[in-house]
């Protein structure tokens, strides 16, 4: 088995490419071993001292650190993710599927078309990018002209993240949707 290793805009966060589909549907955020205790993948990755949080994306996984130097860790973290894949376990244990976000969304019903749009453009055009920095991007709200965003994987704590929402995100909103005055991270 073969798995590359991408650098993301994050330095503190590394992208492993295990060649297989890692999650078929969704997405999976830990950030703490606890959040992680249904993936079996998860709690090997935990275990490898100085990581802080792993995400699982459809043909990846993002691996965030906490200290350490990357030339250290990775042989770990590479052999924890190899281990994973030849033993055939599941990604996750006891019926546990895709976490689902903590909030629900919210926006005025009378902005249901500008938050369809929204949505659109974040699937068509936001989202792969992200994923191919190592991370993902989901709605999260729309009121007074602000569109509220949950940044993850590579994105979250990222620090060219407020860049990305600003200037990229914002800036195509506001290009294809006028009522749209700002993008916020949540």
């Amino acid at each position: 088995m073969f798995i590359q290793t991408e650098a993301t805009p994050n330095p503190a966060t590394l992208k492993f490419l295990p060649g297989r589909v890692v999650m078929p549907e969704g997405t999976f955020e830990a950030k703490t071993p606890e959040q992680g205790e249904f993936s079996p993948l998860a709690q090997r990755l935990f275990a490898v001292p100085g990581v802080t949080a792993v995400f699982f994306g459809y043909d990846f996984i993002t691996v965030t650190k906490a200290g350490g130097e990357w030339q250290h860790l990775k042989p770990a973290i590479l052999g924890a993710v190899m281990e994973h894949f030849m033993t055939g376990a599941p990604l996750f244990s006891n019926g546990y599927g895709a976490a689902e976000e903590d909030s629900e969304e919210f926006f005025d019903p009378e902005d249901a078309s500008t938050v369809e749009t929204i949505k659109e453009l974040l699937e068509t055009r936001i989202r792969p990018a992200v994923a191919g920095d190592g991370g993902d991007i989901t709605f999260r709200g729309f009121k007074d002209g602000v569109v509220y965003l949950v940044m993850k994987g590579a994105c979250s704590g990222c620090p060219s993240s407020t860049a990305t929402l600003r200037h990229g995100i914002q800036n195509l909103l506001r290009h294809f949707l006028p009522d749209v005055r700002e993008v916020q991270a949540v």
